[in-house]
Parts: C-alpha cells; structure tokens; sequence
C-alpha cells in the first residue's frame, strides 16, 4: 500500500512541479486510531522550498489524486497539512485472502534478488565453549541472515576461525599441565592460563586416547588437540541453537598462504607502516586515530589488526554486494583502522556494514551471574540453554536493540505466563491451533470460501491490519539490522489476536461468520509462524 500510495503522490507532485525525491514521501501509521491507517506529511516537508502554505498544498494533492476506491476509502487533511488514508474494507479482505495463499512466503519479498551478501559473525577464539554471553552475537547474527534471506540477498554466514596466536599456545599448555598432572607429573600452575572444566576433560580424552605416549608430545600437540576438541564443542552449541555456517575461514590461513606477508608489502608501499623499537607500527593517525598502533610486535606475532586487514582484504575480493561483520563492543575502537588498512590498498570499504552489540549480563533470582573462561567460573551458552530453552535464548537475546545494554532475566525467561514474552507468544499460536482443531471437530471446515466481508467488528478490523504489516516490518528490520522491531511488531500481533478472541466469538451458530472468523485465526497463526521461524523459535500446536 505505501508502494502504491507513494506512486500515487509522485504523480500528482510531478503535475504540480513540485520537486520531491521518492524517499522524500514517507508515511506513517496513526498513533490515533481515528485518523486513518497511514499518513503523509509531504505536504510540510515542500512547504519552505515551495514557499507555499502546506495545507494548501495537501489540498492540492488530494485534489489531483485518482485513487482506487477499492483500496482507499477515504483521505483526509489534518493539522498543519498532515493527509491521513483510510483502507477500503475490500483491499483488506482481498490482503487477508493474500496471507492465506501466499502461507510460509507471506511476508517475503524479491527486493534484492540477485544480491550477494556476507554475513561474519560468532567467530570466537576456540579456545574453550562459547560462554552465555556470546549468546547475543549468536542470535543477533543468524536472525539478522534470515532476515537478509526473506528479503531475496543470496546470504553466506561465515565464522572467522581464529587459530593463530599466544592464545593457542596458551590453550595448548593449559591442556599439556593438566596432561601431566593425569600421569602423575607435578603440574606448573603458572602454565595453566586457562581453568575451565573443559580443559580437563580434553586433557582426560588425550589420556584416553594415548595414555602416556603423548608425555614429551610438543605444544602444537596439545594446542592442535585443544583447538580442535573446543570447536567440536562450539559447533556443537551452534547446533543445539539451529545455528549454522557455510564458511569456515582459518586465520592460520592468512599466514600460510602468504597473504599477511602481502599485506604487510602493500602498506609499507603505500607508506603507511614504519619500523620503530623492534616493531612494525600502522599509521593509524593518518586515519583520525589519536595515535599509531603496533602492527606486529618485537617479538615478530602480528597484533589482530593485521590480519583482519589480511581477512577483510580476501573478503572484498571475492565481490560480494555487501559485507556484515558483527562485533562486540570491545571491537569499536579497532574497527576503524581496519576499515582504512583495507581502504588504503585501493579497495571499498563503503559495503562494508559493521554491527556493534553492547554487552550483556545475566540474572537468575535477583543474582547476577559471572563469567570468566580464564578463572574457570563460566556460565556457558550450553548452561544457559539448559535452563532456559532454545526459544527463550533465541528471542530473548535478540528483543532489545543491539546498541544497548542487555540484562537477560534468567528466572523469566523460565516462567511459563504471559509475563514471559516467548510464552506470550508461542501461547497465542497454540490457542489458535487449539481453536482450528475445535472447528473440525464441529465440521466447520471449508475456510477457502469464507466471506471474509463479515469481519466488520472492530476487533477484526484491528487484527487484520496488524497481520498485514509483516513484509513493512520484515523490511525495516533487515535494511536496519535491528530484530527487535520484529519482536515488537509479533507481540503486537499477538496482542491484536488476543483482544479479537475476547470480543468475538469464532465458533458460533452463524457457520458464514464463524468461517470468516477461522479464516481470521488462520491468517493469525500464518503471520506467526512466519515470524518464528524468521526468529527461529519453535511455532507449538499445543502447549
């Protein structure tokens, strides 16, 4: 309807010469119910430039629109020159009957087909299980890429595997001390940098596996074993989320292959790196930074910086039409000289989108829980969906806007009642199957040819244009990267449905109204079902 709405005004503004770009006309719904379903301020908006009165150029807009009576049924001018639509009854029973053809697609579009996109995200050092705050990053990212999907991008979810550096090592000797310690060797503590369970149980599976063969093993041999057993249990997590990768990309790789060394060549062609104390600095003021950062230390390991150069760099080579990195906030301030490293080697950056998540804490029963995978006092992604379940992790970390701060009530996210969000939800899906079920029982069953024109109560009215606004807000939350809008807009559908199973009954003697009104229902749950897998939780028959 907007699309339409804003061909309509085009038109009209062009016959006037008035001079407006398409996103100029924007419109929004009513927060009063009585002005109307959407409405325009374009009239303000060319007022100045126009030098004209803007209600004078509202009224010269409406006078030059040839609407479809069977869409709009009526426009009105309100305020300083505001012009509010009214939907005709018949586009919104021919948009219900829409729902129910299009079912599992209802609210997809082809917006950017044939778009490539790269979505990174996850890309935790394996160095141990993820912990319940990577939780954010994980769910943030994968609704994120359905999101993309629905809207037509051809999407590749990569994880950047981050195999290099004295973390490995780390890692590595943690395991070989607890190694020893099985054998009876005394254990330097010192060595142990990491004191998760986790580490002794790798160290107990090498035992398993080789008893004491492995006593003089060097380092890479535990750091490989470590490296490979902590990914089999993040993968597994990733899993158990409905979480899934297509890439794969090994930061070893950037080594191996040369293509740090190539980097490191390009910058220093391009005068933006210098030798200074042993080290090998970026000149990262030239880029507005407050001060130069070291690139690869004295003792010859690159910092990250360089090798996500290396890795954005490849990123861009392989021609994607957008990229989308998602970070935490302890990612802000390397961001930037990442971006300009890239930029600086004659490759574009302006695709590049860069999501940054504030960080998140947990609370069970008042308590606030603490992590920290080096002290061993970890409260793992693993824990968390434990307690919680898989529904409630995927939404609950995904209802607040990435840009703040989010406080996960653990207790909550446990309640089975209305105050609970996921149960909220899910619970209306439930009704309404609950409800269709009870209709074929009682033999109304033939919903393709309800009379959908019986739905006038003001409740139905409600609903149906709440259903109707899934592909608006499926588009404006993948363009914006921002999935609460999504989670905003399923529980005001829910809410809808519930004020309309209050005020109306369904199943009534009147079998024309109550097949209207399952056809209503079934649109409901079509809508919702749409939105949870979108979301990815689970759409329950029964609760």
């Amino acid at each position: 309807m907007k699309e339409y709405l804003k061909e309509q005004i085009a038109q009209v503004l062009s016959s006037l010469e008035l001079e407006a770009q398409s996103e100029d006309i924007q419109f929004e719904k009513p927060k009063i119910a009585e002005h109307g379903d959407l409405s325009t301020n374009i009239a303000m908006t060319l007022a100045r430039a126009a030098k004209k009165n803007p209600r004078q150029i509202a009224q010269d807009i409406v006078n030059g629109l040839q609407l479809d009576p069977t869409r709009i049924a009526a426009v009105e001018i309100a305020g300083p020159g505001f012009i509010n639509f009214r939907f005709a009854g018949e586009h919104l029973y021919d948009a219900l009957k829409d729902i129910l053809v299009r079912g599992d697609r209802f609210g997809a579009s082809d917006e950017n087909v044939g778009k490539t996109v790269n979505v990174e995200w996850v890309s935790a050092n394996p160095t141990g299980p993820l912990h319940a705050g990577h939780g954010r990053q994980v769910c943030i990212g994968a609704t994120v890429c359905s999101l993309l999907e629905w809207t037509g991008w051809t999407v590749t979810r990569e994880y950047y595997f981050n195999n290099a550096g004295n973390q490995m090592n780390n890692l590595g000797s943690s395991i070989r001390e607890r190694y020893r310690g099985l054998l009876g060797e005394a254990i330097d503590e010192e060595n142990i940098q990491y004191a998760g369970e986790y580490i002794g149980t790798i160290a107990q599976a090498i035992y398993d596996e080789h008893g004491d063969a492995q006593i003089n093993a060097p380092l890479e041999f535990f750091r490989k074993q470590g490296e490979v057993r902590c990914f089999e249990m993040i993968k597994h997590t990733l899993a158990t989320l409905n979480v899934q990768h297509d890439v794969f990309y090994n930061e070893d790789s950037l080594f191996a292959e040369g293509k740090i060394d190539a980097v490191l060549k390009e910058l220093r062609a391009s005068g933006l790196v210098y030798d200074k104390d042993d080290a090998i600095w970026l000149k990262t003021t030239e880029f507005g930074a407050d001060k130069d950062r070291v690139i690869v230390k004295s003792s010859g390991e690159p910092t990250y910086r360089l090798p996500d150069i290396a890795y954005h760099r490849e990123k861009v080579l392989r021609g994607y039409d957008r990229i989308i990195d998602i970070f935490g906030a302890d990612h802000i301030a390397t961001i930037p000289d990442v971006l300009a490293g890239v930029r600086s080697m004659n490759l574009p950056t302006d695709h590049i989108d860069v999501i940054i998540h504030q960080m998140v804490s947990f609370v069970n029963d008042g308590a606030v829980v603490k992590m920290s995978k080096r002290s061993g006092n970890v409260y793992y992604l693993d824990d968390l969906i434990d307690d919680v379940g898989v529904d409630a992790v995927r939404y609950f970390f995904i209802m607040r806007g990435a840009n703040s701060h989010l406080e996960f009530d653990v207790k909550l996210a446990q309640e089975q009642s209305e105050n609970n969000p996921v149960y909220y939800l899910q619970y209306a899906h439930a009704r309404i199957a609950s409800i269709l079920r009870f209709a074929e029982s009682e033999g109304v069953v033939n919903l393709d040819e309800a009379d959908l024109s019986l739905l006038t109560h003001e409740s139905e009215v409600t609903l149906i244009k709440e259903l109707l606004r899934l592909p608006e807000w499926i588009g404006v939350s993948a363009r914006t990267y921002e999935t609460q809008h999504l989670c905003t807009y399923l529980h005001n559908c829910a809410t809808a449905f519930h004020k309309f199973y209050h005020d109306c009954r369904v199943v009534t003697e009147d079998k024309d109204l109550s097949g209207a009104r399952l056809a209503l229902c079934r649109a409901t749950k079509q809508v919702l079902r749409n939105g949870f897998a979108i979301i990815g939780i689970a759409a329950p028959e029964k609760m």
